[in-house]
């Protein structure tokens, strides 16, 4: 297995095991993690776990113009019910996307560590959030890396109905209007793939996500 050093090199993506981990160790360096992110892997760990490092094969992607919108959603969008902003409050949306239970998962990957990591990225203009507002409160959102023509989105969060679905909506006319390319999903979930996600190949992923702008 490959360790990393006190530099911000990386294997080759196309080196990772079956299970699709690239290296460990290392730290959470808001370089290193955009070094990791330019070149199609990030980090997923425990607070309790070494750092490991990990590029996926297949890969979730979701193309912004491909995004599914259910007849009762759109309905919903009319009402006009939420307030929708971005980079309001970076802090706000990953400390709750960090604190909301999930079924089947125990803890979260959004250690202490890597919560400080990304909110210097958003100071540097690298991370950013989607908010969604009810009256005057947050109830939703998202938050995840800008490499420029690609959106690696790190997690989303709800508590009350539609919320993180409207998040999502509102990035995605954000992302086609610029011309990016796509969102990377990281790994699978059957709720972004209901949203248009899709599976594509490590190797097909590695290609598109050349020539960012970053």
């Amino acid at each position: 297995m490959y360790e990393l050093g006190n530099d911000y090199k990386f294997p080759s993506p196309k080196s990772a095991t079956n299970e699709g981990i690239v290296a460990v160790g290392g730290d959470l360096n808001p370089l290193r993690i955009l070094e990791a992110y330019k070149n199609g892997i990030f980090p997923w760990f425990n607070d309790d776990e070494n750092l490991i490092w990990w590029s996926p094969d297949p890969r979730m992607v979701l193309f912004p113009e491909k995004i599914k919108l259910s007849k009762s959603f759109r309905s919903f969008l009319k009402k006009k019910e939420y307030r929708v902003s971005f980079n309001e409050n970076f802090e706000s949306v990953i400390e709750s996307c960090s604190n909301i239970k999930r079924v089947g998962q125990k803890g979260t990957w959004i250690t202490s560590g890597l919560k400080k990591s990304f909110n210097k990225l958003h100071e540097m203009g690298h991370a950013h959030s989607v908010e969604v507002w009810y009256q005057n409160v947050i109830i939703g959102g998202l938050y995840g890396l800008d490499l420029g023509n690609v959106f690696c989105g790190e997690s989303m969060f709800s508590t009350k109905p539609n919320a993180s679905k409207v998040a999502l909506y509102f990035l995605c006319q954000e992302l086609k209007s610029n011309n990016y390319k796509f969102i990377d999903c990281q790994v699978p979930s059957e709720h972004l793939r209901s949203l248009g996600a899709e599976e594509i190949s490590r190797n097909s992923f590695l290609e598109k996500l050349v020539n960012q702008s970053i």
